[in-house]
């Protein structure tokens, strides 16, 4: 099975990045080929050398862990508008695009949107 995970939100002040990309790893974990998508404020969760307080979750670390068996599409658009470059993401982590969405969603058994 296909699964594509779209998120829409900030990596931090709510938990949809942080719930996308647990249900993304539980589903690598079970076969599922996964591809999540990452748009707006979301992009920033793919972001390379964040610092977390110890004991919360780091979504940098959440993002490379889903991209080294499934992979991790990052809005190239989205990515401009934040000022973030190709070389300050996770690596493993792709610029994409809306077409490239377009045939994943296309592509996918299901889609999901966080």
């Amino acid at each position: 099975m296909k699964a594509l995970i779209i998120i829409n939100d900030p990596p931090y002040g709510t938990e949809r990045l942080y719930n996308g990309l647990r249900l993304a790893h539980a589903l690598i974990k079970r076969g599922t080929e996964v591809t999540v998508f990452l748009l707006g404020d979301a992009v920033a969760g793919a972001k390379a050398g964040q610092k977390t307080p110890e004991g919360f979750y780091n979504a940098a670390v959440m993002v490379k862990r889903i991209s080294a068996n499934g992979k991790v599409l990052l809005c190239g658009t989205c990515m401009d508008a934040r000022g973030i470059t190709d070389d300050e993401v996770v690596e493993g982590t792709e610029r994409s695009t809306m077409d490239a969405l377009a045939e994943t969603t296309i592509n996918a058994d299901k889609v999901m949107v966080f």
